[in-house]
């Protein structure tokens, strides 16, 4: 490999990692801090502030709707009602309704997108699914039983928003996974900046018609001034910067550095989570989530084996 080959590659991780970790802080840390408002709202003020702030910045980008295919309009509205707001929605519900207990677990529980991406990729291009597909992705679905429910039996009763947080996560890891799948696409065409200007563009305007349809620009006013400190801090950082670090790092890598490259991201929620929460993953949660990282983790290593 030549020298700027392998820096290119060690740039992209780099960045990748970084954003992944940038994550890990939100879902665990800044995120939370917002859970005193509308699940909606927070999904719509975090798109919005940040892009509101990129026309200071790449105002220019505007230049490229007029000129842009029909297919690719469309391609970036899917990237945002998926990855911007169902995918968004989901695990921010998710991460409230654990009330900071083992948020870790909604974490790992997304990184199964994966399976969804793979799944998706080989169903819009018309290829079969072969038996180690099959083996892996069941493999970390099964894990992310255990890793939910450790060796206990879900009682619905008690483990209520347990469940229903997970299957949240799930939602979400379909929605981001499918995500992935259309950002790879789009980023042949489009610069980091572009893709991800549009990608908030698109999904403030998304959000702000779920405004007006549920009625919730009251939540203006139950907007604490600490609120607006983290929400601004979510802009700038784990938010819109995560998403430029990770498009400008998918550029330059394949899918496979990307992948062990996003693996920070569920290693700094489980630190963070105790760290900051003082959750603690069983032994048997802690095996459940090795055997489904490691799943994920062959599904993307032999993509040509697998699909």
């Amino acid at each position: 490999m030549k020298t700027t080959e392998r820096s290119t590659l060690i740039k992209g991780s780099i960045a990748i990692a970084i954003s992944a970790v940038l994550w890990g802080v939100d879902g665990v840390v800044l995120t939370p801090q917002l859970y005193n408002l509308d699940v909606g709202y927070v999904v719509f003020i975090l798109h919005a502030f940040p892009f509101l702030l990129m026309h200071l910045f790449f105002a220019r980008q505007y230049r490229f709707i007029k000129k842009m295919p029909r297919q690719d309009v469309v391609t970036f509205l899917l990237i945002s009602l998926l990855g911007g707001s169902i995918g968004t929605l989901a695990i921010v519900k998710a991460l409230f309704l654990l009330n900071f207990n083992h948020l870790s677990v909604v974490v790992l529980l997304q990184k199964l997108q994966p399976v969804f991406a793979i799944l998706l990729a080989r169903t819009l291009l018309g290829e079969q699914l072969k038996q180690r597909f099959v083996l892996w992705a069941s493999l970390a679905i099964f894990a992310g039983y255990f890793l939910t429910f450790g060796w206990a039996l879900p009682d619905f009763n008690a483990d209520k928003n347990t469940i229903y947080a997970a299957l949240l996560a799930l939602l979400a890891a379909f929605s981001f996974g499918s995500s992935t799948v259309l950002s790879k696409k789009i980023l042949g065409n489009y610069s980091f900046i572009t893709s991800t200007f549009y990608r908030y563009g698109f999904t403030t305007l998304i959000m702000l018609l779920y405004m007006v349809v549920f009625g919730n620009f009251g939540q203006f006013q139950q907007t604490t001034p600490t609120n607006w400190l983290f929400i601004i801090i979510i802009g700038l950082t784990t938010g819109s910067g995560a998403i430029f670090l990770y498009y400008y790092g998918l550029r330059k890598v394949k899918a496979i550095m990307a992948t062990i490259s996003e693996l920070m991201f569920p290693l700094s929620a489980v630190i963070f989570d105790y760290l900051i929460n003082g959750s603690v993953l069983s032994l048997v949660q802690w095996i459940a989530a090795a055997l489904m990282l490691f799943s994920i983790f062959r599904l993307n290593a032999e993509p040509e084996k697998v699909s």
